[in-house]
């Protein structure tokens, strides 16, 4: 496994900000809502551990322009999340580098759909291994010294669908459904030490990925990508508009805050109305 050390280039003194000398890792943070996330601790002073796949010199690209930007260290870790092996040494070069995680955002995930009958077991298993499984290991490794230091902050991106169900979906809809019991679960355990634990739900964010699937349905369809959107996507999104992923991070970031700190065990739907129906 090739894991990249810190980059301290242009770091320089600055007023102090939120998160200033705290390590955050965060899990599928290569593109998307992870790297959305990455972005909005990195502004406030986190220094950053990036997981996730890609192309190795567009990874590097992101991991030196973040460091850069936001004048913290930034580090990467490819880990293939549905081993459990590899989460712990992921975890132990971050120790190495950053020193203990101070915030844990568990985003990583991936998505399958098929009747449950035609659902191929292989693919049952690689959801709830990377979708629920992973934050359970990521969370028991780095819960202890928080717990002993006396802050930390956990923040699981679960999904609308951990609060409703979809058709054709039961790995993804059941993996969701576990991260939410976890994440009360491990509320309650640490609610008394320093700790908090919340999940956010979000419905459709736009993203790279969306947007190629978007593209990819209205040629199976034989649809204007139009109506991918309106008919398929964001049909049950009242307000019929796609969150962004500056919107996942901020609201990550507030998590992660002192003004945070009496939020836990919270279930918090970005989605535009879907589970309020």
């Amino acid at each position: 496994m090739q894991l990249l050390a810190a980059d301290t280039t242009g770091m320089s003194t600055a007023p102090a900000r939120p998160l200033d000398g705290k390590t955050a890792l965060i899990t599928g943070s290569t593109s998307g809502i992870g790297l959305g996330v990455a972005n909005a601790l990195a502004a406030r002073g986190a220094n950053i551990v990036l997981n996730g796949f890609g192309d190795p010199t567009s990874v590097e690209m992101t991991r030196q322009g973040m460091a850069t930007e936001h004048r913290v260290q930034v580090t990467y870790s490819p880990a293939d999340l549905s081993d459990p092996a590899a989460i712990t040494e992921m975890l132990e070069f971050t120790w190495d580098v950053l020193g203990p995680v101070d915030i844990l955002v568990n985003n990583a995930g991936i998505q399958h759909v098929a009747p449950i009958e035609q659902f191929p077991v292989s693919k049952w298993d690689a959801i709830l291994a990377i979708n629920l499984s992973s934050a359970f290991h990521t969370i028991r490794a780095v819960l202890p010294e928080m717990v002993e230091r006396g802050w930390g902050r956990i923040v699981n991106i679960a999904s609308a669908h951990g609060l409703v169900a979809s058709p054709f979906k039961s790995a993804y809809v059941a993996a969701k459904h576990g991260v939410i019991g976890l994440t009360r679960t491990v509320a309650l355990e640490t609610a008394q030490a320093g700790v908090t634990c919340n999940a956010i739900c979000p419905g459709y964010v736009w993203t790279p990925l969306v947007e190629k699937q978007i593209a990819e349905q209205a040629r199976a369809h034989g649809i204007p990508p139009g109506k991918v959107v309106s008919d398929i996507l964001l049909k049950s999104q009242p307000n019929k508009q796609f969150a962004s992923v500056e919107e996942i991070g901020g609201l990550t970031a507030f998590l992660c805050s002192e003004l945070g700190a009496s939020m836990t065990g919270a279930a918090l739907a970005v989605d535009g109305g879907w589970t309020a129906q």
